[in-house]
């Protein structure tokens, strides 16, 4: 490689340090562009709306999805206030993994039989371990969540603790009602953004979901067939390994974490899903 003259090396530092003001000016733009108080919140979100639109979101969408939404202080105490996941295994897991919960899920298994087989053919997931997610994700579809989807994640999005994280999770729920698959309405759950009968995050719906009964929509909320296929789909992409153990030290407990990093949520999932395996 031929050397550069001493001029050409000047030029050369001079737009090497140019590059590293604009890229500063950026990041400390970006490193603004969130707040700890409900006081910025609406011309932050005028933002949002100008950046989806020059990535290609038709006004409709942004219309119909951010029209009114406002700042929820419920959803940041809830962000603030996760100290379930602190507890012992022992206390943790008896609040879950319960005689009333187990009773429900063998006979959730017992009827959806033929579809769990389906699932486990195509993905290596055995109806077990789909159906004790269900169960404590949601008590089996029966409380989905009802904070508003889009609320909750544009406010995470603004909060500066994990802005970034939760921004991709507004662009991809705001990508859901693009494509038609979700309105703003139907999209309700829990108060980090969590979608359906199993709680995906609208990356992970993007990503996992599945339309597993063939109607030609990928619905978790109300589609068991699809929540479950969707678990599976979503297990069997983050590593599961068919027919290896999941148990904490075996191969797919390191799967469970990829579902819920709190281990203890995660060895809950495990000691329910070999209860139920083992007839418990």
């Amino acid at each position: 490689m031929e050397m550069l003259s001493k001029r050409g090396g000047a030029l050369h530092t001079r737009l090497a340090v140019a590059a590293l003001a604009l890229f500063a000016s950026a990041v400390s733009a970006r490193a603004e562009s969130c707040g700890s108080t409900a006081s910025g919140f609406g011309e932050w979100l005028e933002g949002v709306k100008r950046e989806a639109r020059s990535n290609g979101l038709s006004q409709r969408t942004l219309d119909a999805a951010l029209a009114n939404i406002s700042y929820d202080h419920a959803v940041i105490g809830r962000d603030r206030g996760q100290r379930i996941f602190h507890q012992s295994f022992e206390k943790f897991s008896s609040r879950l993994v319960t005689p009333g919960r187990l009773s429900k899920a063998r006979a959730l298994l017992q009827r959806h039989a033929a579809l769990l087989r389906q699932i486990e053919s195509r993905y290596g997931v055995p109806g077990s371990v789909v159906v004790a997610i269900w169960g404590l994700e949601t008590g089996f579809g029966a409380d989905n969540g009802r904070f508003k989807t889009l609320q909750a994640l544009a406010t995470l999005a603004y909060d500066c603790r994990r802005a970034a994280q939760f921004r991709d999770e507004l662009n991809n729920a705001l990508t859901i009602v693009e494509r038609g698959d979700m309105s703003p309405a139907q999209m309700r759950g829990d108060w980090a953004g969590e979608i359906g009968q199993t709680q995906f995050m609208p990356s992970s719906y993007l990503k996992y979901g599945v339309d597993f009964d063939g109607d030609g929509r990928r619905d978790l909320i109300r589609s068991t067939a699809d929540a479950l296929a969707s678990t599976a789909n979503f297990l069997k992409g983050k590593g599961w390994r068919t027919g290896a153990g999941w148990a904490e030290g075996e191969p797919n407990f390191a799967v469970f974490l990829e579902w819920n990093q709190a281990r203890v949520y995660a060895k809950s999932i495990a000691l329910m899903a070999t209860k139920l395996d083992s007839g418990q």
